[in-house]
């Protein structure tokens, strides 16, 4: 049987694309968030369309908070993809 070594090379560009994606969509949901501000000003209190765009704005709200947490997912998806495809690699 030939021993054979496999050798597998990961960059830190390839996370780039990843922190790119997280960086555009804060900036996003904080334009969306400050435009639906805006427009919640135009309209009258306790009208319909105020109802709506505060729950809107609570809704959209919320995909920030949960940004860390998405963050946390995604690193710890790459460190265990990295480890599983170097243990294969290694041991397979």
């Amino acid at each position: 049987m030939e021993n054979k070594k496999e050798y597998v090379n990961f960059q830190i560009q390839d996370l780039l694309p990843i922190a790119m994606t997280l960086v555009v969509t804060g900036i996003g949901v904080a334009f969306g968030l400050n435009v639906m501000s805006d427009v919640s000003d135009d309209f009258t209190a306790d009208s319909v369309e105020y109802n709506a765009t505060q729950d809107a704005i609570e809704g959209v709200a919320k995909i920030p908070e949960k940004m860390p947490l998405i963050a946390t997912v995604i690193v710890a998806a790459i460190l265990i993809g990295i480890l599983v495809r170097y243990l294969f690699v290694r041991f397979g």
